[in-house]
């Protein structure tokens, strides 16, 4: 794993609009390393933000879809990702998003217990995650993609906590700890995203196999839309 002075090297354009605290965790070490092998292997240039904008989800979708009405309140309303939001940059400017990732840590009731306290209440993270989901599941509906993941970790997630069905909802019912990036079924209905979750904590070694493995999988889907002659910059 990175070391903490690892965690300060700044890159342009990559992982660098995170704050401290999420500087610290393990999913921005697992998202740099990342970047690093996918940008050296594909010749490709990735740019890191670490949110969106609600009324831009909306401009996206009202040209998109003239004929359905979108309404948003605020202008500065975000949806902001643990891991941000990680895009490939076309030869022209635009951005393709390749990856959207979280990290959600619930349940101290094993600390608890063992300091004599009563049980706490389950599912707070987890209803937090479902309106992301929601608002990204909108965004990316132009595409036949949805390179979502979220890794859940602490004792809520253990094999015998009822709190698995509320993630298996918000996962529009797909198998747990499965990479899901292309749409499936006969018109794409179900953009589903990966879901990983367990009790043990995710190190980030294997935050980013994963994550790796999904932006390839974005990629190779962009490079076949559009050719990846648009993208790659290695000569």
């Amino acid at each position: 794993m990175a070391k903490r002075e690892d965690l300060r090297r700044v890159r342009t354009n990559t992982v660098i609009n995170v704050s401290s605290k999420k500087m610290e965790s393990g999913l921005i070490v697992a998202l740099n390393q990342t970047v690093s092998e996918v940008e050296l292997q594909f010749g490709v240039k990735l740019v890191h933000h670490p949110k969106v904008l609600i009324k831009d989800i909306v401009a996206h979708l009202r040209q998109a879809y003239p004929d359905i009405p979108f309404e948003y309140h605020f202008d500065n309303t975000s949806l902001l990702p643990d891991g941000g939001i990680l895009s490939v940059e076309d030869k022209s400017g635009n951005l393709h998003v390749v990856l959207i990732s979280e990290v959600k840590r619930q349940g101290t009731n094993d600390l608890r217990a063992e300091e004599g306290l009563a049980k706490q209440a389950k599912g707070n993270a987890i209803e937090r995650l479902g309106k992301n989901v929601i608002g990204f599941r909108t965004w990316m509906s132009t595409e036949g993609i949805f390179p979502f993941v979220v890794f859940g970790q602490g004792v809520d997630f253990s094999d015998d906590s009822s709190i698995l069905d509320r993630v298996s909802t918000i996962a529009m019912f797909a198998p747990l700890n499965k990479i899901e990036v292309t749409n499936l079924g006969e018109n794409g209905n179900f953009n589903r995203g990966s879901f990983f979750f367990r009790s043990e904590a995710w190190t980030a070694e294997e935050m980013s196999v994963i994550m790796t493995d999904i932006v390839r999988r974005s990629l190779f889907y962009y490079f076949a839309k559009f050719g990846d002659d648009k993208f790659v910059t290695r000569s």
